[in-house]
């Protein structure tokens, strides 16, 4: 049945409008009273003014001896003044100003004689390290306004200035409700069928970003009449509600009509993708938004809705983002209806950010934490080309984006072996790598957005691997090959070989998963194709294509196909039987100017390190 959606309201017509409902339903904070010394982190209620002064006595603010600075005057290096023993007080630091005394000279700039007496060869001046009475806070003065973040030296400023507590804005409670018949509580070893609920936790860790807290209700079965009283009960105890799942228009998507029971909605489908299925509605002054089921959808509805609702109990205004300037590494291709949140990572090559888009759909929960930014592409735009420059929302410091090693093209494991290494060296480096095949790595060569690229590439007339497409897509250089490791590419197949598959020319004997086009290991298997005169049209699944070894390899053991071309590490990890086709060279191609970069040096002494080469033994099927 196809979906069909009440709007496909513009997303920023849809929040200002949404956040007007609220305001005008009485959607506003509540207060509460709390110690000042755990106050840090909140946001006041009211403006605090000092009820003391600080400090509220004349103190010394060094160690020496409190005088009258009228009995130095005329002290000079040639004729110093000598102060009798009961015309000087020691005084240290924070001790109250003796009476009758009005400065204090630091002990290193007095000479004790043997009868006790001081000789001072300066004159002290009035109230000379002498820290006077509202030096720094003087009673009355306004410590902090409303609606501000308390810091922890404001939190010190309150205590400073005798405000023992603090009044500040209650955290806005959002109850988040899970719904599906498929949702099960996380558990190591789901049954076929069960989905594990892992967005609340995702949305309760936002939330807390946000200055909110999530509670958490049981998962609710897709029973119209459980999702109402489960309803019915949070907007009892919360704050706002977040429905998840259920927002879409199938046929047990009850969220809309659920809210509309008890309240009113708004808006039903929102011009964005992911995150079109959103509903915006509340029930009296309680906000209640339903959720898409799918993670990254619905991150994309935190942030741009759920956020403002919180901003909104603060009374803080638009959040900020903190925006850079890039490169496009990849071509993005978009929908005129949509305004689009493309993921990317980001990294300095040369002396320009690069932003390489991450593939993965709606549920891919990991295209977010791999993403460095976010691109938005506004809705009636067709795409944007590669190399164009564009701006870029920042998911993380800048800091970390400039030290951050982009490595793209072919897909192994041992990438991550290497990214985990370098993090464990603790200075500061990362590396990210998208998986755009051995041909998006040349790409991204050419066009300077990405330091390494991963490559196997089979020349069909030599056998050789990798140098004659360096030849042929870099004619004038400026690049160089550099020897990675070798790898056995094969068949992985179910374990115990139930089809008795022996080489490539039984892929026919069941359904098979490939890889996607450009990847190298897809130009094996063509090479491979021609070879043994297979007719791909024939080979049930051929064109069902996967960016990862570890993704053909999943799809064997789970039953979606039952052949695949991988390597032998993935086949290893997911206990599935290997039959080895051939021998291969997994290698990098670096541009001239990126191998000077200190980020890539070390990228290649991990490559010949004694802890790289016993995590490829422990892989298994590698040679250095």
């Amino acid at each position: 049945m196809k979906h069909q959606y009440l709007d496909n309201m513009p997303l920023e017509e849809a929040r200002e409008k949404y956040l007007e409902l609220l305001k005008n339903n009485g959607f506003s904070y509540k207060t509460e009273i709390i110690p000042a010394a755990l106050s840090f982190g909140r946001v006041s209620a009211r403006a605090h003014y000092a009820k003391i002064c600080s400090p509220h006595y004349n103190a010394s603010s060094m160690d020496g001896i409190a005088v009258n600075s009228e009995d130095t005057y005329g002290a000079t290096e040639r004729e110093p003044a000598v102060l009798s023993r009961d015309s000087f007080t020691p005084v240290d630091t924070g001790d109250p100003l003796p009476e009758g005394k009005d400065a204090v000279i630091m002990i290193e700039d007095v000479i004790f004689t043997d009868d006790g007496c001081a000789k001072i060869y300066s004159a002290a001046r009035p109230f000379m390290n002498v820290r006077q009475i509202g030096e720094d806070i003087c009673m009355g003065d306004m410590l902090i306004p409303s609606f501000s973040e308390i810091t922890p030296t404001l939190a010190g400023a309150l205590l400073a200035g005798g405000n023992i507590n603090a009044e500040v804005i209650k955290k806005p409670v959002f109850g988040i409700i899970p719904t599906g018949d498929e949702i099960v509580s996380p558990k190591e070893e789901p049954e076929k069928g069960e989905i594990l609920e892992f967005n609340s936790t995702v949305f309760s860790g936002m939330l807390s970003s946000f200055g909110a807290e999530g509670k958490i209700y049981p998962i609710i079965p897709d029973k119209k009449e459980l999702i109402k009283a489960t309803l019915e009960k949070a907007v009892r105890e919360c704050d706002a509600v977040l429905i998840l799942a259920g927002s879409s228009a199938g046929r047990d998507d009850y969220t809309c009509d659920i809210i509309k029971s008890l309240g009113s909605v708004l808006v039903h489908g929102i011009a964005v993708k992911p995150g079109k299925p959103a509903v915006l509605g509340a029930v009296g002054s309680i906000p209640v938004i339903g959720l898409p089921g799918y993670p990254v959808s619905a991150v994309v509805i935190m942030n741009e809705i759920v956020r403002y609702v919180a901003d909104g109990w603060y009374n803080r205004g638009k959040s900020s983002v903190s925006k850079v300037k890039a490169k496009l590494g990849r071509k993005v291709v978009s929908s005129l209806k949509y305004e689009e949140f493309i993921r990317v990572t980001l990294g300095k090559v040369a002396d320009t950010i690069a932003a390489v888009p991450i593939s993965g759909g709606a549920g891919v929960i990991t295209s977010f934490t791999k993403a460095d930014g976010i691109l938005r592409v506004p809705q009636n735009l067709e795409g944007i080309n590669a190399g164009e420059e564009v701006e870029i929302e920042l998911l993380k410091d800048f800091d970390k984006i400039e030290n951050s090693l982009i490595v793209t093209g072919s897909h192994d494991p041992i990438i991550d072996e290497i990214s985990d290494i370098m993090k464990r060296m603790g200075e500061g480096l990362s590396l990210t790598s998208t998986h755009l095949g051995s041909m998006g790595a040349i790409t991204a060569l050419k066009s300077s957005t990405a330091h390494l690229g991963a490559v196997h590439l089979l020349d069909e007339n030599t056998g050789e691997y990798n140098k004659s497409y360096i030849n042929k897509y870099f004619p004038e250089g400026g690049v160089k090959l550099v020897k990675g490791v070798k790898r056995v590419q094969g068949l992985m197949v179910q374990k115990g070989n139930p089809l008795g598959i022996k080489d490539f020319s039984d892929i026919v004997k069941g359904t098979y998963i490939n890889r996607q086009g450009g990847s190298g290991t897809r130009v094996l298997c063509e090479w491979l194709v021609k070879k043994y005169g297979i007719d791909k049209d024939a080979v049930k699944g051929y064109y069902n294509e996967e960016f990862t070894h570890t993704a053909v390899a999943a799809g064997i053991k789970n039953g979606n196909a039952d052949v695949g071309l991988g390597i032998y590490s993935a086949a290893k990890m997911y206990d599935l039987d290997f039959i080895p086709v051939c021998n291969e060279e997994y290698d990098f191609i670096v541009s001239e100017k990126a191998a000077e970069n200190e980020n890539v040096k070390l990228f290649f002494e991990i490559l010949v390190s004694d802890e790289f080469r016993n995590r490829l033994e422990k892989l298994g099927g590698y040679g250095v």
